[in-house]
């Protein structure tokens, strides 16, 4: 769903997003986070909320934190306070969510992002530390239900939007710009099937210049895929429900992957309703500026500052650069072709599309990628020099893609996908063709592009591909005098 308007209406999105922190352990206690373990293996009487018990802060999760806060350009606080959010599940042990509400650790700050050649910049209006709930597990085929506590007091940073987005594909660029984010400087592994990175979409749609509509929240989107099917099925239902006469009532619902459609969960919960109060065994959480500014000095190059290294140092488009910045792996990789190859938009369009294109196709990094940056860039350079065309240069790329071969000068000498450079012998093989096709000549003459390059065609061809294309053209203008 790409057009702002749909039926219309204006849709209106924002999103809540939990990016499960990198520590090892919990965010008030010692008990480990690893995923996977035994139920109940990782769980500490502060994780279960014995009598007596008191939490301590994780250091690290704070660190994480303020690094988010640096990335984004956000106001990091000096001072911000824990609450009790009040509430009752089972698989919540103490009856309340240790979180921040009403001053949390990062205020302000954005995300931006490229859909298609276009930037988008969302507004996130802050990014609290609070700790996660436990995980209700149902065995439907012996009729009983569970509680596995190894989650309880996960850290997690949720990161909140306003509610700038205004279409699917926008939603969900900016998820991926946000995981990229996360991933790059090291705060979550962004595994998204195993829960390390939760998006809730708050979706809602009103007509172009009115008020905002009363939004649903759709929880616990775990793909990017799922997510933009979620959203769509959500906007097409309440504008159907608008239509009809019915009103929106504020919900949580859940998007059922087998079915495509939204259902509701329980009715959605303002502030208000969660009672929320200070928490009085945690003291109000003081960040140093000398903290803040060691945390910066420790952060990795940025993907913005390298994205803007790019532009100034390749002479890259914005897009480009933008684009070989999706991850540090691919930046790194980009690089090295360039350098290696001493041509960087060849380069980056070589990355951009048909590295981009494999890797897409076998569903892996470009860490794993079979042909090596110093490979591509050896490639680019027998490009530059016309020493192969660039259907040639393809050949050579599978054959080092598919391990037939690892040096690029050896494969094209194998292959003989030399480009012909010898004007002597290339002059005789158009002299043959003009000849051969006459009425295609008479047509060129009489201002017949596609005549033109049909004649290139045969040149080519006459030649197995190893003329030079550009000079074939060149050379047959000279010929035909025109």
């Amino acid at each position: 769903m790409t057009s702002k308007l749909v039926q219309g209406y204006e849709v209106v999105i924002g999103f809540e997003t939990h990016a499960q922190l990198s520590t090892n352990s919990k965010i008030f206690s010692r008990s480990p986070t690893r995923f996977g373990a035994e139920p109940n293996t990782q769980a500490s009487p502060v994780d279960l909320a014995l009598p007596g018990t008191l939490p301590v802060m994780n250091k690290g999760a704070v660190e994480r934190a303020i690094r988010f806060g640096l990335a984004i350009g956000a106001h990091v606080a000096a001072r911000s306070i824990f609450a009790r959010k009040n509430y009752f599940y089972p698989d919540l042990p103490k009856g309340y969510q240790i979180s921040q509400f009403e001053i949390p650790v990062v205020q302000g700050g954005a995300v931006e992002f490229f859909l298609g050649q276009e930037k988008r910049s969302v507004r996130l209006v802050r990014a609290h530390l609070e700790e996660d709930a436990g995980k209700s597990l149902h065995e439907d085929f012996i009729g009983q239900s569970g509680i596995d506590l190894n989650r309880a007091g996960t850290p997690l940073l949720e990161i909140v939007t306003e509610p700038d987005m205004r279409s699917s594909d926008e939603a969900v660029a900016y998820a991926k710009e946000l995981h990229k984010i996360v991933t790059w400087i090291g705060i979550c592994d962004g595994n998204m099937q195993e829960g390390s990175f939760r998006c809730d979409a708050n979706v809602s749609v009103r007509k172009p210049g009115g008020p905002l509509g009363t939004r649903r929240e759709i929880k616990n989107l775990n793909s990017f895929k799922f997510m933009k099917e979620a959203i769509d099925f959500e906007v097409r239902w309440q504008i159907e429900q608008i239509e009809d006469g019915l009103a929106i009532q504020q919900a949580t619902v859940l998007f059922d992957p087998d079915t495509g459609e939204t259902r509701s969960m329980r009715t959605k919960e303002d502030a208000a309703d969660y009672r929320y109060f200070p928490d009085p065994d945690l003291p109000p959480l003081v960040i140093a500026s000398d903290w803040i500014e060691q945390v910066r000095q420790g952060m990795p190059e940025l993907p913005r500052v390298m994205a803007a290294r790019f532009v100034n140092n390749y002479e890259l488009p914005e897009y480009d650069s933008i684009t070989l910045t999706q991850s540090q792996a691919m930046g790194a990789y980009f690089e090295q072709a360039a350098q290696a190859s001493g041509q960087a938009k060849l380069a980056s369009n070589w990355i951009m599309g048909e590295l981009s294109r494999r890797l897409n196709a076998q569903d892996i990094g470009i860490e794993q990628a079979p042909v090596t940056a110093a490979m591509l860039g050896a490639l680019i350079r027998r490009i530059a020099d016309g020493t192969v065309s660039n259907n040639a240069a393809r050949q050579v790329f599978e054959a080092l893609w598919t391990g037939e071969g690892r040096d690029v000068d050896a494969v094209i000498e194998a292959k003989g996908l030399k480009q012909m450079n010898d004007s002597g012998a290339l002059e005789k093989i158009l002299d043959e063709v003009i000849a051969a096709n006459a009425a295609n000549v008479e047509q060129i003459r009489a201002g017949n592009d596609k005549a033109f390059n049909a004649l290139v065609g045969q040149a080519m061809k006459a030649s197995k591909g190893k003329a030079n294309p550009q000079q074939v053209g060149d050379m047959l203008r000279k010929k035909l005098g025109i």
